[in-house]
């Protein structure tokens, strides 16, 4: 491990260890009951919905029509369509998007890199928007579709960076193509970490919820529009309280990528597939990782994804590590900081200049 930042000081682990008790204990969701949360909090609001049709469908269509003016571009691969979209000019740079979201999500979260120089690749991953959804959708096939991507785009090397369960394609990319891999960024991994509980295996009523609530945009429009704090502490594994406190940016950075889940009839596929590949993540061979390989988290996120970033940081040769105490799963207040780090982590490898 090259290197430790931002040391968690006591008072701030006393905070993180409140919020992962709180998750040990059931209060607050995990990824594993994730979509059940939401499609109980989705027919609540549905059965007071009556009177806001018309609002709903003047948020969805505005929704839609951002979506659109985004301009993506669809291949074909041998796994079928694969979207992608790009911004900005310079080193090229790969982001991933985590669950529920598509190249809009990745764009989002690599904003700051844009302006930073950096010409950022966003594909959707399978299942997710125009991006097909294979008989095999494994993260090692997202990682060889990604492969196909470069191809076409004339890139023989990039670094690659994956948040949430979009750092699972992202670590078997640096695995199974070495030769591409310039540098590895696993940004809040939803990554197997020693110790860690297995999920349970869903009941056929857990799945049939979860299935009809993800093929509505309409309930989860109604559960994100009467229970956002619900949306907040469930979906995006974050304290509500650290939303309210941050600045206006950063309160419509979270806004942006809540309401970016919809429309979730066109995500469904690739939601239902990251429960099942990031509920019970999979050991990888991280030891063959040979890239500069940067895991970054934090403490409180409820999602527990700072044991997978100890993991890969202990497990990667040479692999860095950073360790915010606060921020949740969407790194509230940490955004320039987090966008800072990587482009500073990127230009010591000599990858950008």
């Amino acid at each position: 491990m090259r290197g430790v930042n931002a040391p968690v000081q006591d008072a701030d682990q006393a905070a993180s260890k409140n919020g992962l008790d709180r998750i040990l204990e059931g209060d607050v969701p995990t990824r594993r009951n994730l979509l059940i949360a939401l499609g109980a909090a989705g027919g609540v609001a549905a059965l007071g919905a009556g009177g806001v049709a018309s609002t709903y469908w003047r948020d969805i269509s505005r929704i839609r029509e951002e979506l659109a003016a985004q301009k993506s571009t669809v291949i074909e691969t041998s796994f079928g369509a694969l979207e992608y979209a790009e911004a900005g000019a310079g080193t090229p740079l790969m982001m991933i998007h985590g669950t529920g979201g598509g190249f809009d999500q990745g764009l989002l979260f690599a904003g700051q890199l844009v302006d930073a120089g950096y010409r950022v690749i966003a594909p959707s991953r399978f299942g997710y928007l125009k991006s097909d959804f294979p008989d095999d959708p494994s993260s090692e096939n997202q990682a060889d579709a990604l492969v196909e991507l470069l191809d076409h785009l004339g890139i023989d090397r990039i670094a690659i960076a994956g948040g949430s369960a979009g750092a699972l394609p992202a670590m078997e990319f640096a695995i199974r193509h070495p030769d591409r891999t310039a540098a590895l960024v696993a940004i809040v991994p939803a990554a197997y970490a020693p110790g860690r509980p297995p999920a349970r295996p869903w009941s056929a009523t857990q799945t049939w919820i979860a299935e009809s609530v993800l093929g509505s945009d309409f309930l989860f429009w109604s559960a994100m529009t009467a229970m956002p704090e619900t949306i907040v502490r469930t979906l995006l594994a974050t304290d509500p309280a650290l939303v309210a406190a941050a600045s206006p940016a950063e309160q419509e950075r979270v806004s942006r990528i809540m309401r970016g889940i919809l429309p979730v009839s066109a995500r469904a596929r690739g939601l239902l597939n990251d429960a099942r590949l990031a509920g019970n993540p999979a050991e990888m061979d991280l030891a063959a990782i040979t890239a500069p390989t940067l895991a970054i988290s934090l403490e409180d996120d409820f999602y527990l994804t700072a044991d997978a970033a100890r993991h890969i940081a202990d497990t990667v040769p040479d692999a860095r590590l950073i360790l915010y105490p606060q921020g949740g799963h969407v790194w509230v207040g940490r955004d320039a900081e987090m966008s800072a780090a990587i482009d500073a982590f990127l230009r010591e490898t000599g990858y950008s200049h």
